[in-house]
């Protein structure tokens, strides 16, 4: 950690906070919400997260030692500045290959060393199957953890109540939070709440940085979730982004080139679409958000490559920020 970061340990506050959950339960639009911008991708498909990224939110500090009742997460005096430290992570779920199991491995090395744990359930959609072995592990967990049931403006009131009294039983959670990520309902409050449990020190990042990922790699994340958004249903899970260049050229522009890369041969003619009208429109929605985000003139070049067995190329999974696991 830079030392030069913030001089003022004890003025300051900053924590980890792994943020958990079932694939699919809106882990990803949560982060970008408590961070107030995007810097994870999300789809309807499940399990769009692969690797743990982390996001980072500022609060003006916490009220007390609980959450604050204006959602602001500061007193009149001011409250510490508060850096939360997200660690947004792969759904868990029961691993069948390599690749799940390297994902749900990411997703418990997030709780190692965090400050709490939040776990985010989607309260129409429970996956119970894969819930309960997930809240009975927890349950043992010596970290504090919360419980965002989320997806609240989709969901009836009483059986919300319902859900808050069973996981309250099983799970042994400090607080319950009912919020919807996607219109923001519940989060000030939720963020305040965090903020109020970070400990006193110095931040981790500089104040303006707002995730981990490089911007190749946000890049390659960008891309990728326009194929998933693009397609939905006609392409299988099994299809990942390798980031071949990223140069930033001298008129200030970036040329990014990357490989989409899928498992069978039947799946090329699906991303390349008629005369090629797939893959330009997912180019095309891919470079215009890159180019707002990084501020400047993006050139996006992709081309597909078929590789059968790539969830077996452990040079990928570095790329993908993923562990090679037996």
């Amino acid at each position: 950690m830079d030392e030069t970061t913030n001089e003022t340990a004890a003025t300051t506050r900053c924590g980890v906070v792994a943020v958990l959950g079932a694939p699919n339960a809106g882990k990803s639009t949560l982060v970008n919400a408590l961070v107030g911008q995007k810097v994870a991708i999300t789809s309807p498909k499940a399990q769009t997260t692969r690797a743990r990224l982390l996001g980072i939110a500022l609060a003006d500090g916490p009220l007390s030692d609980g959450a604050g009742s204006d959602g602001a997460g500061g007193d009149d005096a001011g409250g510490a500045p508060t850096q939360i430290v997200l660690a947004d992570t792969p759904g868990i779920f029961a691993p069948q290959r390599r690749l799940d199991r390297a994902m749900v491995n990411a997703a418990w090395e997030g709780a190692e060393a965090a400050d709490a744990i939040l776990l985010v359930i989607d309260a129409v959609k429970l996956r119970r199957h894969e819930l309960m072995p997930l809240i009975e592990a927890l349950a043992s967990r010596p970290e504090r953890k919360l419980l965002a049931i989320n997806k609240v403006d989709a969901a009836k009131k009483d059986a919300l109540l319902l859900l808050a009294q069973e996981f309250a039983e099983k799970g042994n959670f400090d607080e319950i939070f009912f919020i919807s990520a996607l219109t923001g309902d519940g989060v000030p409050e939720l963020k305040a709440h965090l903020a109020a449990m970070m400990p006193e020190g110095p931040w981790l990042y500089p104040e303006d940085q707002v995730s981990d990922a490089s911007q190749r790699l946000l890049a390659a994340e960008i891309t990728r979730e326009q194929l998933y958004r693009q397609l939905r249903d006609e392409l299988p899970y099994d299809s990942a982004i390798r980031p071949e260049a990223y140069v930033e050229r001298p008129d200030g522009s970036v040329e990014i080139r990357q490989q989409i890369v899928l498992g069978r041969e039947s799946q090329k003619p699906i991303v390349l679409g008629k005369r090629g009208a797939r893959i330009k429109a997912i180019g095309e929605a891919a470079r215009a958000e890159l180019a707002e985000l990084l501020g400047q003139k993006v050139h996006l070049f992709l081309h597909v490559k078929v590789q059968e067995n790539w969830a077996e190329d452990r040079e990928l999974y570095e790329v993908l920020g993923l562990d090679w696991v037996k």
